[in-house]
């Protein structure tokens, strides 16, 4: 019901799901492929679409989730329930969206010649790390952003920087140093999440199953973390988005 609100908002409704990726898409291609002339083709198309994809995924869910709290501040001063049930509430939506638009990248990755073998089998376990990534910052986000609104500022800013960091339109393997392409996967997890999924899709190669493990943990560990912080602090949550 949300989902269909949602789209009803727009004239395009639901096509927005898929049109605003392509678009993403396409602006970074025609900048970094034609006005900067890299000449890297449909490669680098598929290259794009693959970071991009998975990205947008990440950023706005991690937005809208941040904000899910705040923007319902008139419901969350009336009705006495847990406030981590709006942020899951946007990521649950968000998940939908993207079931969409991965059916698309799939039929881009056919159309350029990249089928699926058993190697796309880990896109599983890539997927679900992936959203415990964005459960954990969703949570933390919408926790952070009702102790002090400007939080959304700083969020906003900082996938920004994750856009030019985690290597959605260059390649981190293109560093020309492992040991800096080992050190950004390391210290970055989207950069790691990223690089997964083009390892996977365009190079039928098995991402490093201890790294992901350890992401995985990481970010269920920061789950369970602020569920007890937004359960314990439950009630002084309310007042903050409330006054």
């Amino acid at each position: 019901m949300l989902l269909k609100a949602d789209a009803s908002k727009f004239k395009l409704g639901f096509l927005w799901w898929i049109l605003e990726p392509l678009m993403w898409v396409g602006v970074f291609y025609v900048v970094f492929n034609l006005i900067l002339d890299s000449r890297r083709g449909g490669d680098f198309l598929v290259f794009l679409t693959c970071g991009k994809f998975a990205f947008i995924w990440f950023s706005k869910t991690v937005i809208q989730a941040s904000n899910s709290i705040v923007a319902s501040q008139g419901l969350v001063g009336k009705i006495n329930m847990p406030k981590s049930i709006w942020p899951m509430s946007a990521i649950q939506e968000s998940l939908y969206r993207q079931s969409t638009v991965y059916l698309l990248l799939f039929v881009i990755l056919a159309f350029f010649g990249n089928y699926p073998s058993l190697t796309w089998l880990w896109l599983a376990p890539v997927w679900l790390v992936m959203y415990l990534m964005i459960v954990a910052a969703g949570l933390a986000g919408s926790f952070l952003v009702c102790l002090l609104r400007d939080f959304q500022k700083f969020i906003v800013l900082g996938m920004t920087f994750l856009l030019f960091t985690s290597g959605v339109f260059w390649d981190v393997r293109d560093l020309g140093s492992e040991e800096k392409t080992q050190l950004l996967l390391s210290v970055n997890p989207l950069a790691f999440m990223l690089d997964a999924h083009r390892q996977i899709l365009m190079h039928d190669t098995a991402p490093a199953a201890g790294h992901l493990l350890m992401i995985g943990l990481g970010a269920s560990v920061l789950i369970g973390l602020m569920l007890y912080l937004m359960r314990r602090y439950n009630h002084f949550l309310a007042l903050k988005v409330i006054t």
